[in-house]
């Protein structure tokens, strides 16, 4: 899988406009190891995000300030992470979280909690496929078929 930075997604997605996929984590989360080990090292799911999305690993925690949006988040102390985290959560801090972007402005949409290749596809072809601009999720969820 290959990784970028959020503000090169931002840019990128200026520039060509596609759906931008986050992988919130934190160093001392486990699911979130398993997750990079089982889920983003599927030659499926590498394929089809590296076709159709943006891909940025995200340390919640990190310290550094955060670029996005025309906005500096900065690590917040009290509540030990990055306000980037808060933000693309909306406060709903859980590792690890896949965070879609659908497309440059629009909300972040936070999926909590570990994926297997098979849930995660659910949820990226739903997004990737512009689906989301034509249907409830239920309902795509109800027509869809695993391929992963």
């Amino acid at each position: 899988m290959r990784w970028i930075s959020l503000a090169d997604a931002e840019a990128a997605a200026r520039q060509s406009p596609r759906p931008v996929l986050i992988d919130l984590y934190t160093d001392w989360c486990g699911w979130c190891k398993v997750m990079d080990k089982r889920t983003y090292r599927n030659k499926n799911v590498i394929s089809y995000l590296k076709e159709k999305f943006y891909t940025v690993k995200l340390d919640a925690e990190t310290r550094s300030a955060v670029d996005w949006q025309g906005k500096k988040y900065p690590f917040n102390t009290q509540y030990k992470t990055n306000e980037i985290a808060m933000a693309l959560t909306g406060g709903q801090l859980s590792y690890p979280t896949t965070v879609i972007i659908p497309a440059p402005g629009e909300t972040p949409q936070p999926i909590p909690g570990y994926l297997a290749p098979n849930e995660l596809e659910l949820i990226v072809k739903y997004f990737g496929d512009g689906a989301y601009k034509r249907m409830p999720f239920p309902e795509f969820q109800k027509k869809f078929k695993s391929t992963w």
